[in-house]
């Protein structure tokens, strides 16, 4: 079989940058092609080290790994006694070596180095594990995702120096059989009356990004640093320790919007080290924590923070997230956890599929520590606030 020279494969080996960011709709052909890139700069270059990683083991088999397979037996490059299942590692006759490992293994995450490091749809993994493998890469490193929402690819790498982006669709991947062709483009129709097919034809058919359906916190921009003429309204705190992280945030009013600064996301605290956290954060002013931990609230006191239990009251998750709705947010681009769980809070499903308006209880310790500042600072009373809206795809 031979593997066409696909608008795809030239826009991406048309990248000279170290990072190279590929962001894609479905059946764009990212990984087909930078999997061909990497086979040939193996056979090419002696003695490279390649790293192809992604969330999971199965993940891996079901995709990047069936693809290498392929592709070097479609082209009559396959020796069985090269590569070793086990490991799912390739030995090239030179020296160079691709392997398969997944982000869940703390081993391989800081384990030995490599010359060029591929993260196979990268917003399934940690930044914090990326940046464990991405230190460790002497050459090229290559991300691709499908932009189903705004992650750590975009507030920390996109824009930095040394780094390419590319935006990827089905348009580009000439090798694609016209009934896939025809079958993606029925759905374009579908989104002219529907906003989940909307949201799909501009994540899977246009690679833009788009928004993850029924999530909670979605009128946000993402900013460098908070300006000078901001005014701070103070803090928000949700206690952590051993499984939950400890978050702490600030929130300050800019004009008529709100701006949010996570400064805190830690497991593991002692409060004498949350209260050394702050005073090093120049934490001044009134902090508002979760009411259920008062013991922690007492001893910031006597450590000498203006720490207040934030008075919750019936449905005051959901009055919180009101509030916080009826604002336009700007992020500072460091609060990568509190971004993330942007990303991950939503509406709990019921049975039809539909929306409550209930969230779930997960991914939600920056929102939290958010919203016991928010309704402190920018609540009015209870009883004249209107059922939250959720908010549907």
């Amino acid at each position: 079989m031979n593997y066409k020279q696909t608008t795809a494969l030239k826009k991406i080996r048309s990248l000279k940058s170290r990072i190279k960011v590929i962001q894609g709709g479905s059946s764009a052909g990212k990984t087909i092609s930078i999997l061909i890139l990497l086979i040939d700069k193996c056979i090419k270059t002696p003695n490279l080290e390649v790293s192809v990683v992604s969330e999971s083991i199965p993940h891996l088999r079901r995709g990047a790994v069936k693809d290498f397979l392929k592709i070097m037996k479609d082209t009559g490059r396959f020796i069985p006694s090269n590569y070793n299942k086990t490991l799912l590692r390739y030995e090239f006759t030179n020296g160079s070596y691709m392997e398969f490992f997944s982000a869940d293994s703390e081993e391989k995450l800081r384990g030995g180095r490599r010359t060029i490091l591929y993260i196979n749809e990268c917003n399934s993994i940690q930044y914090e594990s990326y940046l464990q493998l991405a230190i460790r890469t002497s050459g090229d490193i290559y991300l691709d995702y499908n932009p189903s929402a705004k992650f750590w690819a975009h507030t920390e790498v996109i824009g930095q120096p040394d780094t390419d982006f590319i935006i990827l669709n089905y348009k580009d991947n000439e090798a694609l059989p016209i009934e896939v062709v025809m079958m993606l483009e029925s759905n374009r129709e579908k989104a002219k009356t529907s906003s989940y097919w909307e949201n799909w034809v501009r994540v899977y058919l246009d690679g833009e990004i788009g928004q993850i359906e029924g999530t909670i916190f979605t009128d946000f921009e993402i900013i460098d640093k908070i300006p000078e003429d901001a005014r701070l309204l103070g803090w928000g705190i949700d206690f952590g320790y051993s499984n939950d992280p400890c978050a702490v945030v600030g929130l300050y009013k800019w004009n008529e919007d709100i701006i949010v600064d996570e400064i805190v996301y830690q497991t593991g605290l002692l409060n004498s080290e949350l209260s050394n956290l702050l005073k090093s954060n120049d934490v001044t002013g009134e902090i508002y924590c979760d009411s259920a931990e008062p013991k922690s609230i007492q001893e910031l006191k006597r450590m000498g923070h203006n720490a207040r239990s934030v008075e919750k009251g019936r449905d005051s998750v959901n009055y919180g997230i009101q509030i916080l709705q009826q604002k336009h947010m700007f992020v500072t681009r460091r609060s990568r956890n509190l971004l993330d769980e942007f990303s991950k809070y939503m509406w709990k499903k019921n049975r039809d599929g539909g929306y409550e308006k209930t969230p779930i209880d997960a991914h939600n310790h920056a929102c939290d520590a958010l919203r016991y500042i928010a309704m402190s600072k920018l609540g009015a009373r209870k009883e004249n606030i209107a059922i939250p809206r959720v908010n549907f795809m």
